[in-house]
């Protein structure tokens, strides 16, 4: 059920001073706690700024501009949630990073969504002009006068890594692609296969496609759009909807063929998840939400029902294996690492450690520094493991690592898919 402070149909949901004054009772709740200081610059900054001797703690007193700080520096992890003590059903109802969204989306609403979150948020459109360029989009993103140029037009800093586009998309490779016979009885997913794969990285994609099969599962790719976190991240809430609306009318249709839906990325999967229900509120909505897994949260479920193919024809070795933010707040466990270790001499150590460039943030120019000054305790992880293989299963985080350490992660289907031998893994 959504609380009152997060409903949508509410006017004061949308009205400044509602947020400014909920924001306020937040900040007061959290500066009594503090057990989140160490998780993001929000709470650093807001704790900062709480204890200057002109405040002293008083959440009233924080000037605007402070208390506007820290929901900028909110880059949506979710992880301060888990945390929270006081999260609902809780009376106190503290929902921090919903918040963080709620004040956005105030400030869009009434100031208008800005250029910057424009272009970031609608991953589609870039996603296909960068496909359709491909490779000359690829060699252009490397040119410093053109980087100068994207930093001063659209805000994306000029030193950060970008993703790469292909040609082709991974649904064209899919709908060209032999038709598999299915088998009577199989079990059926729906393939929600994220932007990252559509537009930047098909071959994890492909891979996925490839394990799910190799272990008797019939994939369908569904009529999908972005799972519209992007554009949530900049407050734009009405484009964020139809994305959503549209999704959920296509994959509520799966579901009803009896399929459950299956996603590589966390964020997507949380957003399937976690935000759908509150974004649409429609019983389709919540369907989809019930029936949405995380690729390897599906293929532990597997494991566990003793349906795993575990026919593993190549060594993998030492894996470091780098657990997204969206997935520890989805409460699901390691599951990508326990699956992992069912290959023989496997050898899977985890990092939990925030790639802080969550979404669009790590991206704009006025939060990339601190974006790698937040991940510096990912990066002396990942060297100090030293090992031949790095995993993630996200793949903005797999850019701040090849960023920051000169590794080149995979995501652990394609470490799971070598390790059949499967080709293009």
């Amino acid at each position: 059920m959504t609380t009152p402070a997060f409903d949508m149909s509410r006017p004061e949901f949308w009205e400044s001073a509602a947020v400014e004054t909920e924001l306020r009772r937040v900040y007061d709740i959290c500066n009594s706690c503090r057990r989140c200081l160490p998780l993001c610059p929000s709470f650093k900054v807001m704790f900062d700024r709480l204890d200057v001797e002109a405040v002293d703690g008083d959440a009233e007193k924080l000037p605007a501009a402070d208390v506007k700080e820290v929901v900028d520096l909110c880059y949506q992890c979710k992880l301060c949630f888990n945390h929270c003590p006081y999260t609902p059903p809780h009376r106190w109802a503290v929902d921090f990073p919903r918040l963080m969204l709620r004040a956005r989306a105030s400030q869009a609403r009434r100031a208008g969504v800005s250029l910057q979150d424009r272009m970031l948020g609608n991953t589609a459109l870039v996603g296909k002009l960068g496909s359709l360029g491909a490779p000359l989009s690829n060699w252009l993103n490397e040119l410093g006068v053109h980087r100068a140029f994207m930093q001063w037009i659209v805000g994306i800093h000029r030193k950060r890594k970008l993703p790469r586009f292909h040609r082709p998309t991974f649904s064209s490779w899919f709908s060209s692609r032999p038709k598999t016979a299915v088998v009577r009885g199989a079990k059926k997913i729906a393939l929600f296969a994220t932007c990252s794969v559509e537009y930047n990285a098909p071959a994890i994609g492909r891979a996925a496609v490839a394990v799910l099969e190799r272990n008797g599962v019939d994939v369908t790719l569904p009529a999908q759009g972005c799972c519209g976190m992007p554009y949530l991240d900049g407050g734009a809430v009405d484009e964020c909807r139809r994305l959503v609306r549209d999704n959920v009318r296509t994959l509520a249709a799966a579901v009803r063929e009896g399929r459950e839906i299956v996603s590589p990325g966390p964020t997507c999967s949380y957003m399937l998840k976690q935000e759908y229900p509150w974004l649409d509120g429609s019983d389709d909505a919540r369907l989809v939400a019930t029936h949405t897994r995380d690729l390897f949260e599906y293929l532990a479920q597997l494991h566990a029902a003793g349906a795993l193919d575990t026919s593993f024809s190549q060594p993998v070795g030492a894996v470091t294996y780098h657990v997204p933010c969206h997935l520890r707040a989805q409460n699901i466990g390691t599951r990508s690492a326990d699956v992992l270790r069912t290959i023989p001499g496997a050898k899977v150590d985890v990092v939990e450690r925030c790639s802080a460039v969550d979404g669009t943030w790590g991206f704009k120019t006025q939060y990339f520094e601190l974006s790698m000054k937040v991940a510096q305790p990912l990066f002396d992880a990942v060297r100090a493991a030293a090992a031949p293989t790095v995993a993630t299963d996200c793949p903005l985080a797999a850019l701040q690592i090849a960023q920051g350490t000169g590794a080149e992660p995979r995501h652990p289907i394609q470490v799971l898919a070598r390790a059949y031998g499967l080709e293009d893994a």
